[in-house]
């Protein structure tokens, strides 16, 4: 029986790839809306990580790939504060933007 609270689910979310996984898995279980928002916002989050690696690898490219990659850090940090203060907050517009394109994380 999975006991973890939506907020501890959260933030589990936000800590590496494997976090994201993982809470996904002990969401299954027990569905919070509140975890299963934030684990969307953070599979985002990883696309757009991936995207700005493949970018910067790029040689005209990679300072457009820099840029990514620091925004989706900072995006990440602030998704990361808004879990633990409990708030359903992200990006502006990209995370609605997550939370409908990766409805098949519900």
């Amino acid at each position: 029986m999975n006991n973890i609270s939506a907020k501890t689910l959260a933030i589990i979310a936000y800590i590496t790839f494997i976090g994201a996984i993982i809470a996904y898995f002990l969401n299954k279980e027990n569905k919070h809306e509140f975890a299963t928002w934030h684990i969307k916002n953070m599979f985002g989050l990883i696309i757009l990580y991936f995207i700005s690696f493949a970018l910067s690898t790029q040689e005209l490219l990679w300072e457009v790939g820099a840029v990514f990659f620091y925004t989706s850090a900072i995006a990440w940090l602030v998704s990361m504060v808004f879990a633990i203060l409990n708030k359903k907050v992200g990006i502006p517009f990209l995370s609605e933007k997550f939370q409908t394109w990766f409805r098949f994380l519900d």
